[in-house]
């Protein structure tokens, strides 16, 4: 064969790998026969449905801890001024999800403790939204815009999404204005990241950056796979490198729809302690490495106990899923609906076993009648499944901090873990009620917070 043959049949074999690429390419990289392949006419769709958030609030000023003693004040004959404010301004994005009532999805830290919250359209439009509910567990938040002539984005089956799928981040990064940024499925079941307490990340390394926050994530039809929530960024580094986080919208829906109906969420509750599988334990109990959770506590009158789960049993998987370890098994029953019936895989005593439990509402307690002056507008409990402390340390949590309450200014915060008072431990509201009712002496607390240790003395 001559080499002008030769060319010949290369040339005829490129030409139909490119003509076979073409009609494999997605549809909505075409509008029309001849036209260059875009991802042009999917974001046209899709970006009116994106919408920019600023919000607004009002921070009280730090003031020096002396300024606040009646001694100091008195002896420099110093009056009693107002707390300072200042004026607290930010930026992030949403997804419109229905475009009949105005619901917008976002991320929880976006709208944080807002006092006006901005809607800004891509049309110009611009509305003051109204707040729905908010899950800092998931860090996802709804809101509520009073507009008509809304475009939404349809929502996909997260569960469908494999690593290598193409995705498209729509945002607001860095107040720019509306972005897109392209990139593929770079993993999924993304946890233990310790961004939030429950987390079942989608990872992409679409280029998501400050201000992206509560965007979409969308998949080549234009349908909502995740919200852009996080990134990682080592060194402190402020920008994208490739690692980026979003909630996948099965999870994002399922909460959605309990802010809707009740405006918080009503988490399972197993009502059990885990331990992750070391390698000593795995030869202890004699199973595989890595295989499961072992359950260290049973709590009293819960659904592992009423399942006739036990203290030593190995829990292998949930409804058929494996679990790799304690936090797995925390995510999946935090991430259930209440009332939902499950079944356990366990191992028990070398034998393998099944039991079905109904998980429940998670309890919350809190302490009552006259308490620490300095304790004054907070609340305490157990620690919940959605701290990432759960399951791991022994103590009890600061459910809520009342704004501008004694306790708030003693340097209390919502979600501290209290592990010790006057140098006793603490792992229980049992445990904390007779330090909790001191009259007013002082009161030495030791507070783990943000991953460090802490002293609080409150006088």
């Amino acid at each position: 064969m001559t080499a002008f043959k030769t060319s010949l049949v290369w040339l005829a074999a490129i030409s139909l790998l490119i003509q076979v690429a073409v009609a494999a390419l997605p549809f909505s990289w075409f509008e029309n026969e001849g036209e260059m392949p875009s991802l042009a006419p999917m974001i046209e769709r899709s970006q009116p449905a994106v919408v920019n958030i600023a919000t607004r609030s009002q921070v009280r000023v730090q003031d020096n801890p002396l300024l606040n003693d009646p001694f100091f004040r008195r002896f420099f004959d110093l009056r009693q001024q107002q707390p300072r404010q200042r004026s607290k301004q930010s930026l992030g994005s949403g997804v419109i999800v229905d475009a009949k009532t105005g619901l917008v999805l976002t991320n929880n830290h976006v709208i944080h403790r807002a006092d006006e919250i901005t809607v800004s359209l891509t049309d110009g439009r611009t509305f003051q939204a109204e707040l729905v509910g908010t899950d800092p567990a998931t860090d996802v938040a709804l809101i509520k815009i009073p507009a008509e002539q809304l475009t939404a984005l349809p929502l996909a089956d997260s569960s469908q999404l494999r690593v290598g799928d193409f995705v498209v981040a729509i945002g607001n990064p860095f107040g720019l204005g509306q972005t897109v940024t392209s990139g593929i499925v770079s993993a999924l079941g993304r946890s233990g990241l310790g961004i939030e307490g429950y987390e079942n990340f989608i990872q992409t390394d679409a280029s998501i950056n400050p201000g992206n926050s509560g965007g979409a994530l969308v998949n080549l039809r234009g349908e909502l796979v995740g919200i852009n929530t996080a990134i990682f960024s080592p060194g402190q580094k402020a920008g994208n490198i490739g690692i980026g986080f979003a909630i996948p919208s099965n999870m994002v829906k399922q909460i959605a729809d309990q802010l809707l109906e009740f405006g918080e969420v009503h988490r399972a509750h197993l009502g059990v302690q885990m331990q992750d599988i070391t390698p000593e334990l795995a030869q202890a109990f004699d199973i595989e490495f890595g295989q499961g959770a072992v359950v260290t506590r049973i709590i009293p009158g819960s659904a592992a106990e009423e399942s006739g789960l036990a203290v030593g049993d190995i829990v292998t998987a949930i409804d058929g899923d494996k679990l790799s370890n304690a936090d797995s098994l925390r995510n999946r029953i935090g991430l259930l609906m209440v009332g939902q019936t499950i079944t356990l895989d366990i191992v028990r005593d070398g034998e393998k076993k099944i039991l079905k439990a109904t998980v429940k509402v998670t309890p919350k307690q809190a302490v009552q009648g006259e308490v620490h002056p300095k304790l004054s507008g907070a609340t305490f409990g157990d620690i919940e499944p959605s701290s990432p402390y759960y399951g791991k340390i022994k103590g009890i949590m600061v459910y809520s901090v009342k704004r501008g309450s004694p306790a708030a200014f003693a340097g209390l915060r919502k979600g501290d873990i209290i592990t010790s008072a006057n140098k006793q431990p603490v792992d229980s509201l049992e445990a904390f009620r007779p330090y909790a009712y001191t009259d007013g002496k002082q009161l030495l607390l030791n507070i783990t917070r943000n991953q460090r240790a802490l002293f609080l003395v409150l006088r």
